[in-house]
């Protein structure tokens, strides 16, 4: 077993839907887990009709769901015929884990809740991803990333004075709810005797990286604001003009300032009282950067970021998504896959891999994302099911 298959051996049941669920068991199926992706008979997960290719998701193909699901196996279940239910009970006891994201109460409904599953299987760790946890006043509500992003503040500090609140521009509260989760399984994995529930809250789960702001409002009593490019805890540190584009700048020591105004040929700057000392940069950070941008738009941001990085500044240029994508810092790591094979696609399949490398390796799977129920029969034989069972179960539509 190579380190970046430290699950394998793991059964889990990933009975989830779009994202947030979907991310988390994406993350531990790379990590060597065998994730089984339970669907519903005729639907599937409905991330298989979303994304940018139309005819895709025509095909219950889609964008979003292929990536974030490669490595995976599908079984198509109906959870409320009884013989559908009967086979996922029997799926159960041979599983370590089980995630879903159903709002609450839904499980419970189906009769497939923890406390009615730990009886088939005692030491089932059991995942319940939610907009606002399994309690509380808001329970019963709905919850998609854009709703988690307002009501849990990150809106209300993301842009300027100008244009926030703003959406952060991709679903962050599904994936660090999906993140949140993943986490949680891999210590219940660890614990010395296994079985719990595990509650995620993905409003939650971004309130908790967002320490510092809420840090700073709890013992400071600062109130939270919207600051843009701009970095409020230090100065010159945000986004500059240059010649070509936007240039991020991180001068937040006193050396790295001093290194900076000297080079950009400013060291006038360092003797100007309204920036000699860091408060004072703060406080003057709009002037100063007008200063700074007289210099820095006689050149190219990547060519200042180049420079600016030998003498200590930490800098870099703001790229677009296939920029960055194309680039070698990111092609010479193996961080994107390319499944040049997977059914009902008409073109090679690229998705990203994990965040991380484990004795510098990259965690990754063979096999591509799957067609709805593409594994049901097999999984089925292996819970002892034989061929007319199987036959009998898909004509009542108990199994797809």
């Amino acid at each position: 077993m190579t380190p970046a298959a430290s699950l394998s051996g793991i059964r889990v049941l990933d009975l989830t839907n779009v994202l947030a669920g979907p991310f988390a068991c994406h993350q531990l199926a790379h990590l060597g887990a065998e994730v089984i992706k339970v669907e519903a008979v005729g639907r599937g997960d409905l991330a298989r009709n979303l994304g940018a290719d139309p005819e895709l998701s025509a095909k219950g193909m889609g964008v979003s769901f292929l990536a974030q699901n490669a490595g995976k196996r599908s079984i198509a279940l109906n959870l409320k015929h009884p013989e559908g239910k009967a086979a996922f009970l029997r799926l159960v006891k041979t599983a370590d884990v089980l995630v879903e994201n159903f709002r609450p109460g839904v499980m419970a409904r189906l009769d497939l809740d923890y406390e009615t599953l730990r009886e088939a299987q005692p030491n089932l760790i059991y995942c319940a991803i939610s907009g606002y946890g399994q309690t509380g006043p808001w329970v019963k509500r709905p919850a998609y990333d854009q709703i988690i992003q307002g009501a849990s503040g990150v809106m209300s500090i993301t842009g300027d004075s100008a244009t926030a609140p703003l959406r952060v521009g991709y679903p962050l509260a599904d994936t660090v709810g999906g993140l949140t989760a993943a986490m949680a399984i891999c210590a219940a994995l660890n614990a010395p005797k296994r079985g719990q529930f595990i509650d995620v809250s993905m409003m939650e789960s971004l309130l908790a990286t967002m320490g510092w702001v809420v840090s700073n409002h709890l013992i400071a009593d600062a109130p939270p604001q919207a600051h843009g490019n701009e970095n409020p805890t230090s100065a010159p540190s945000g986004t500059f003009q240059c010649a070509d584009g936007l240039l991020n700048i991180a001068a937040n020591k006193d050396e790295q300032w001093y290194a900076l105004a000297r080079h950009l040929k400013r060291a006038d700057l360092l003797e100007h009282p309204d920036y000699a000392t860091r408060e004072d940069r703060k406080r003057n950070r709009v002037a100063l950067k007008s200063e700074l941008e007289s210099v820095l738009r006689t050149g190219t941001a990547r060519d200042w970021a180049r420079a600016l990085n030998e003498i200590g500044v930490p800098a870099g240029p703001v790229l677009g998504v296939s920029e960055i994508l194309s680039h070698p810092q990111i092609t010479s790591r193996d961080f994107l896959a390319q499944y040049a094979e997977v059914p009902d696609v008409d073109r090679p399949v690229k998705v990203v891999r994990t965040g991380f490398m484990v004795d510098g390796e990259r965690p990754g799977v063979e096999a591509g994302p799957p067609t709805l129920g593409a594994d049901t029969d097999e999984i089925l034989t292996d819970l002892g099911y034989d061929a007319d069972e199987i036959a009998l179960m898909k004509a009542e539509r108990a199994v797809q």
